[in-house]
């Protein structure tokens, strides 16, 4: 039994003397290629990219990347509450600043001179005598006298009811014939065929005394009347009074009488 333990053990021993030199074989000739392969590279020129590769990171840098990943995540702040809504201002408020606001807007718009603005006053050139219009006569104005190229007007009849309503007929100086005829002094032809042709009445103005006289003509079966009332003679006319003659009404409207007469513009001319 002994003789056969030692040479199992002899056996084995060549054999792990073999796997070992095998081994260390096999190293050797890698790094010596390794050995060569760097020789090589080193007599080699190195070619250049056609990108350039970013540069290696330094080891400081490396340093605080780490430092950054070690040191934990701060906590996001709590958001802080919004303050509280202020209140509105009031309607007595707000007025008081609107009329703040509009007086400043009117104070902007004043402007201030440093001495007072003056008015200049442009007359125009003095225009002959004759053609000036319009003139300023203090006082009585002076009437330019002449002599009249027809009888002067003293008063006028005026239709306020029946045919020619709203038309008037003027009354002369002296002794004036009221008919429905064109020849008379005063016609009253509006279509009226209940007034006489001719001589219906007078009308009489009296310079002297500066009234009015209506005579009616008693010889013509018409009858006239003044303020309803039938006169048989001359009676005195006053203003507004109202002469009925056939269907036609008319009105006394005077123009002279004590105030006014055409007598006074002829006393003076003389």
């Amino acid at each position: 039994m002994g003789d056969g333990r030692v040479s199992v053990t002899e056996t084995k021993k060549p054999e792990q003397a073999a796997k070992t030199s095998g081994f260390l074989g096999s190293l050797k000739e890698a790094l010596a290629a390794a050995a060569r392969d760097d020789t090589q590279r080193a007599t080699q020129t190195p070619e250049v990219p056609e990108t350039v590769a970013a540069p290696a990171a330094t080891p400081e840098a490396l340093t605080q990347k780490l430092r950054a990943n070690a040191e934990p995540t701060q906590k996001a702040s709590p958001p802080t509450a919004a303050p509280p809504a202020r209140p509105g201002p009031s309607a007595a408020e707000a007025a008081r600043e609107v009329k703040s606001q509009t007086s400043l807007k009117a104070q902007d718009k004043h402007v201030e001179f440093a001495a007072p603005p003056t008015t200049r006053v442009v007359r125009p050139a003095a225009e002959p005598e004759e053609r000036v219009r319009t003139r300023l006569v203090r006082g009585k104005a002076q009437v330019k006298r002449g002599s009249f190229e027809k009888d002067p007007v003293v008063g006028w009849l005026v239709i306020v009811g029946g045919p020619g309503i709203g038309s008037f007929r003027p009354i002369f100086e002296g002794n004036n014939t009221v008919g429905r005829s064109s020849s008379q002094r005063v016609p009253i032809d509006f279509g009226d065929d209940a007034i006489s042709a001719e001589e219906q009445a007078y009308i009489r103005y009296d310079s002297s005394a500066r009234s009015f006289l209506f005579v009616p003509n008693l010889a013509k079966t018409n009858i006239v009347s003044v303020n309803d009332k039938r006169p048989t003679g001359a009676v005195e006319l006053n203003q507004m009074d109202v002469i009925t003659m056939g269907r036609t009404q008319l009105v006394f409207v005077p123009f002279c009488g004590a105030e006014f007469d055409w007598a006074e513009l002829t006393d003076a001319k003389d």
